[in-house]
C-alpha cells in the first residue's frame, strides 16, 4: 500500500497542476498563445500517434539514443575499470579527462555537424560525449570502493586477476555503474534532441525546431509531453534490469 500510495500521490499532484494549467490558460490568466493548453498538447499528441506522423521521428531519435547509450556506456565502463586497476596510467591521463569534461557539450554540437554531417552519426558523436564520462567515473569511483580486506582475502584463496575482476570488482561497481545507466538515458537523449535541433531532418528535436520555428507552442510542449514519457519509460526499464541483476543489493524505502 505504501507504494500505491505513493503513485496515487504522484499522479494526483500531476492532475491537480493540468487542471489549474488549463483553467488559467481558459480564463486567461496565462495566454494560450505562450502557454498553450494541456487539452490542446493532449490532443496534438493524439494526432500524432492516430496518425503515424511521429512514428518516423521517433525512430530516428530511438536509433541514436540507443547507439550514443550503448556506445557511450562501453566506453565509459571499459575506461573507468582500465583507470582504476592502473593508478599510473590514471594519473598521466587525469588533467587530460578532466580538461574534456569540462568542454561544454553544446559547444561540440556543431562542431560534429561539420565533421560527420546532418544525419546520425553526429548525434550519436554528440550523446557519447554526454554518457561517456557518467559512466567512466561512476565506474572508476565503484572499483575504488572495494574493501581492501576482500580484496586479499581473495588473494589469500589464490583469486587471480581475471577472478578478481569477475568476481570481486564488477559486483562491487556494478550498482555505481547502474546508477549510471539510468542518467546516462536521459543524457544520452538530451544528446540526440540537441543534435536534432541544431540540425536535422526527422527526429523529436527537428519536430520541436519546426514547431517552434512557426510560433506553434502546443507542438513544442508536445513534443516536450512524448520526449519525457520516453525517457520515463526507459528508465522504468533499466531499473527492472537493475533490480534483476543486482539482487543482493538492499532494497531502498518506496521500490
Amino acid at each position: 500500500m505504501r507504494g500505491l500510495r505513493l503513485r496515487l500521490w504522484q499522479v494526483g499532484l500531476l492532475l491537480l497542476f493540468l487542471a489549474w494549467w488549463e483553467w488559467a490558460s481558459r480564463t486567461g490568466r496565462l495566454d494560450p498563445f505562450f502557454f498553450s493548453q494541456p487539452s490542446e498538447i493532449a490532443g496534438r499528441v493524439w494526432r500524432w500517434f492516430s496518425t503515424g506522423e511521429i512514428y518516423p521521428h521517433l525512430y530516428i531519435t530511438t536509433l541514436e539514443m540507443l547507439l550514443a547509450f550503448f556506445l557511450g556506456t562501453l566506453l565509459g565502463v571499459v575506461l573507468g575499470l582500465w583507470l582504476a586497476l592502473a593508478p599510473s596510467v590514471a594519473a598521466v591521463l587525469d588533467p587530460y579527462i578532466k580538461a574534456l569534461n569540462a568542454i561544454p557539450r553544446v559547444v561540440l554540437a556543431p562542431i560534429f555537424t561539420l565533421w560527420f554531417g546532418l544525419g546520425v552519426l553526429s548525434k550519436v558523436a554528440l550523446g557519447v560525449t554526454l554518457v561517456f564520462f557518467v559512466a567512466f567515473f561512476n565506474t572508476y569511483q565503484g572499483v575504488k570502493e572495494v574493501s581492501p580486506v576482500v580484496l586479499q582475502n581473495a588473494r589469500l584463496l589464490g583469486a587471480r586477476p581475471g577472478h578478481l575482476l569477475r568476481h570481486v570488482y564488477l559486483p562491487s561497481a556494478a550498482s555505481w555503474i547502474f546508477s549510471s545507466l539510468r542518467t546516462s538515458i536521459g543524457f544520452a537523449v538530451i544528446g540526440a534532441v540537441v543534435g536534432e535541433y541544431l540540425g536535422s531532418a526527422a527526429g523529436l528535436g527537428y519536430v520541436i525546431a519546426q514547431a517552434e520555428g512557426v510560433f506553434d507552442t502546443t507542438g513544442v510542449f508536445a513534443g516536450m509531453v512524448v520526449l519525457m514519457v520516453f525517457v520515463l519509460l526507459l528508465d522504468a526499464v533499466v531499473g527492472q534490469v537493475e533490480k534483476r541483476l543486482v539482487r543482493w543489493r538492499p532494497k531502498m524505502e518506496g521500490e
